[in-house]
């Protein structure tokens, strides 16, 4: 069993997919494995049909078993609409570039929701910095803010693969592995040449940790540490400080369209969600009875 996960695992790294995908589509095709055979054995002993329950293994798989995980997800689990599609995804390839049997079969994914984004006002993000004393920690606000970066982006960002004296850079291999241009604020710049010249180990990571980066979880603590710092009474975490990016550079009047590009978004639909969190643009808007 454990040969055709590494197969899986080794078909994934030859498409490009990321570490962080790998390691999920892996354990979801596990978790799967384990509901099918721990529901063979409850059921053969309730039928009390059969006195030995033998493992099943993928090849014997079929969409009902599908089926059966995903209304247990669903009902027992509560599994948002997002991370259903994952584990959907994550089965589907498997099945089909693995074990070349295609189990998803008039499985039709969930609707996802459509939520508004959460965005901090220019006053709390300010409040935020203002609260953090630590230097390495501000510098990461500042990025996931200034630039709009995904917090996976930010913590795995090398020194080397940024131009300090240039406000227009191009990230390589972000999301997707697609590069995309993204801007760097000048205070971001200067505060990290200074940060640069006091620093005294060859760790290529901005945010170094050990030998390697901050995880995205440590990057998380920093965000949420600086808002309960700055007496913020929202929820706060890292995506927040990239959709107040793109809410507020829409505000001053940035084309949408170039906030597609510094956000890295494929498509323009996905960029669009911030134009409902749009408070500050709407609220200058006049009524036409005012007008009459």
């Amino acid at each position: 069993m454990a040969g055709l996960f590494d197969e899986l695992e080794t078909e994934l790294k030859i498409r490009g997919f990321s570490e962080r995908t790998i390691q999920s589509y892996v354990y979801e095709n596990k978790r799967f494995l384990d509901f099918v055979n721990e529901n063979r054995k409850t059921a053969d002993h309730q039928s009390r049909l059969l006195q030995v329950a033998g493992q099943r293994t993928p090849q014997d798989i079929t969409s009902k078993d599908l089926k059966a995980y995903l209304a247990r997800l669903v009902s027992d689990l509560k599994l948002k609409p997002a991370s259903l599609s994952l584990v959907i995804s994550s089965l589907k390839f498997f099945y089909l570039n693995i074990i070349n049997k295609d189990i998803s079969q008039g499985i039709k994914r969930p609707k996802r929701e459509e939520k508004l984004p959460s965005v901090l006002t220019k006053e709390e993000v300010g409040a935020m910095l203002k609260a953090t004393e630590n230097k390495k920690h501000l510098l990461l606000l500042e990025l996931l803010y200034g630039s709009g970066l995904r917090v996976s982006e930010a913590v795995s960002l090398k020194v080397n693969d940024i131009n300090l004296t240039e406000k227009l850079n191009v990230l390589i291999s972000g999301k997707g592995r697609k590069d995309r241009m993204i801007i760097l604020s000048a205070k971001f710049r200067k505060r990290m040449l200074s940060y640069l010249k006091k620093r005294k180990d060859s760790n290529p990571f901005i945010f170094q940790y050990r030998d390697g980066h901050i995880t995205s979880r440590q990057a998380q603590r920093i965000v949420k540490n600086a808002a309960q710092n700055a007496d913020i009474r929202k929820s706060v975490h890292c995506h927040m400080l990239r959709a107040s990016f793109a809410t507020h550079l829409l505000n001053s009047g940035v084309d949408i369209r170039d906030i597609q590009v510094l956000l890295g978004h494929k498509r323009l639909s996905t960029t669009q969600i911030y134009t409902h969190v749009s408070s500050e643009r709407l609220g200058g808007i006049t009524s036409p009875l005012d007008r009459l």
